[in-house]
């Protein structure tokens, strides 16, 4: 009895073990195409002053509803790494240290600060509060606008704090000209086409 009562903890235990062997290789599979996804639409730009327009907000959001906020956090974090290392995945295939250094720099940071809130929300409050198909759309853009504010106010303190040492101060009505409220519009549309978008790809990606 206890011969067999040991061979079936073996045998549970090595499932146990194959199956977060499975789920950690799930997982890098699924940050890495995560990141490339992150990388090709940031290249996807347009100049438009000191911030070029680009889709790489429209994919970060859609990863971060598709694959929830840890995949989604630690995917944007392997982008961000990547750039640093001096990998060209920003916008203009630009990388390196220089892009976080510059007055825009900002913004590329504020995406850390954006997905930990969107990732500490989605776990301590719309998961336990919300379920449903309606419910969870509601999540989707309540979270997705948050991330987008953080996502400005870092960028916007960013930016005028660089832009001053760099060149000389600037007021917070330029650099929300700048900045935002271009970007307002546009990002209103690629938030909404990512929520739809994640809501659709969510039901494909193992929990």
């Amino acid at each position: 009895m206890t011969k067999r009562f040991t061979m079936s903890e073996h045998s549970s235990k090595s499932k146990s073990k194959a199956t977060k062997n499975r789920s950690f290789i799930y997982d890098l599979v699924l940050i890495s195409i995560s990141a490339a996804l992150i990388t090709v639409c940031s290249w996807i730009s347009i100049p438009f002053g000191p911030v070029p327009f680009t889709l790489q907000t429209l994919a970060i959001l859609a990863v971060m509803l598709t694959c929830g906020g840890r995949r989604g956090t630690i995917a944007i974090l392997v982008y961000l790494a990547l750039g640093l290392c001096g990998v060209p995945v920003f916008a203009g295939f630009k990388g390196g240290v220089a892009s976080f250094a510059g007055p825009t720099g900002g913004f590329l940071i504020g995406f850390i600060f954006a997905a930990l809130l969107y990732w500490f929300l989605e776990n301590m409050i719309f998961k336990r509060l919300m379920s449903g198909t309606v419910k969870t759309w509601i999540f989707g853009i309540l979270n997705s606008v948050l991330f987008e504010v953080v996502l400005y106010f870092i960028g916007v303190i960013w930016f005028m704090t660089v832009y001053a040492a760099q060149t000389g101060p600037v007021g917070l009505a330029t650099v929300m000209s700048w900045c935002v409220i271009p970007f307002i519009i546009p990002d209103v549309v690629k938030l909404i086409a990512a929520v739809v978008i994640g809501e659709r790809a969510r039901k494909l990606v193992r929990a």
